[in-house]
């Protein structure tokens, strides 16, 4: 039999009660861990952890990465540029080059601009003050109601709503949904102000895959990257990754607004998710297949 696929959910912010530490994914945890194979055995073990540092500062467990037993590395970049060391970067970029896969969200501004060193990650997200947007016209406010947030922070709807995806043709399998009517994945949650990703001309082993649409501007903004596996010079053969444009479509709060937030977020919350079950079951069905794909 098949060992179980093993998650580590991580963010790059201590453990701290005010903020969107990882206790605050704890439905994503929850759902990993309850998906089983056809003989009903678990499909996934999932680790869950804040930052924590070592003597030198680096996270005694990202900075070694490649020597641990984890599969894939579910990181939510939190930190506005000192969420990762330099150590830290390299037990990441060691860890992919062994093959692991890597989902990466961020959200608004310069937040989890400390991914910047990751191999091809830090390339597909684009911030306000490292690595922008390379289409200048992007630099502006979309979301223009929380104006203490500059770009990019493209709104796609209130915490606790949901939002209506465009798949990119030809549809990726990351966006298949059996259950759903279409037999696609049509709802992601939505957030008043998500980050920026994209893939310049030259990216052979990027794409774009899904779109969302802004509910002040009617711009469309990239929802989710797919990074397939490539061989770089030294012939390693690195493990798929994922970017995606906000934490918001993983966390307690986005998927169930009763779970609660952190004291700053003063934005209305709206209840979308909580009148369309279908929301819920297709973010559900993008964490399977995310979790699947990234590990063959």
């Amino acid at each position: 039999m098949a060992e179980p696929i093993r998650i580590l959910l991580q963010t790059t912010i201590a453990t701290t009660e005010d903020d969107w530490s990882i206790f605050r994914f704890s439905l994503l945890q929850d759902y990993l861990k309850s998906i089983q194979d056809e003989s009903g055995k678990p499909l996934f073990t999932v680790v869950a952890r804040d930052r924590t540092s070592d003597a030198r500062g680096d996270d005694p467990i990202l900075g070694t990465l490649d020597q641990s037993d984890f599969d894939e590395l579910w990181l939510f970049a939190l930190d506005t540029g000192d969420g990762l060391t330099d150590k830290d970067v390299s037990g990441i970029n060691a860890f992919r080059k062994r093959g692991g896969g890597i989902l990466t969200t961020r959200d608004h501004q310069d937040m989890g601009c400390s991914m910047c060193g990751l191999i091809d990650i830090g390339a597909v997200h684009y911030f306000n003050t490292k690595n922008p947007d390379p289409d200048d016209s992007r630099w502006n406010r979309d979301d223009p109601h929380t104006t203490h947030i500059s770009w990019p922070n493209y709104h796609s709807g209130a915490n606790g709503d949901y939002q209506k995806i465009i798949p990119v043709d030809p549809v990726h399998e990351l966006l298949y949904n059996p259950n759903s009517p279409s037999g696609l994945i049509e709802f992601f949650p939505a957030h008043p102000h998500e980050g920026g990703i994209g893939v310049q001309p030259n990216n052979l082993n990027s794409q774009v895959i899904a779109l969302g649409k802004s509910l002040v501007t009617s711009r469309n903004f990239n929802l989710i990257v797919a990074i397939e596996h490539h061989t770089d010079v030294q012939k390693n053969r690195l493990g798929r990754a994922i970017a995606t444009s906000s934490f918001h479509h993983f966390v307690d709060y986005n998927w169930d607004i009763e779970k609660g937030c952190p004291t700053f977020v003063d934005e209305a919350p709206g209840d979308g998710m909580t009148k369309e079950p279908r929301a819920l079951e297709d973010i559900q069905a993008f964490v399977r297949n995310a979790a699947l794909w990234l590990a063959r």
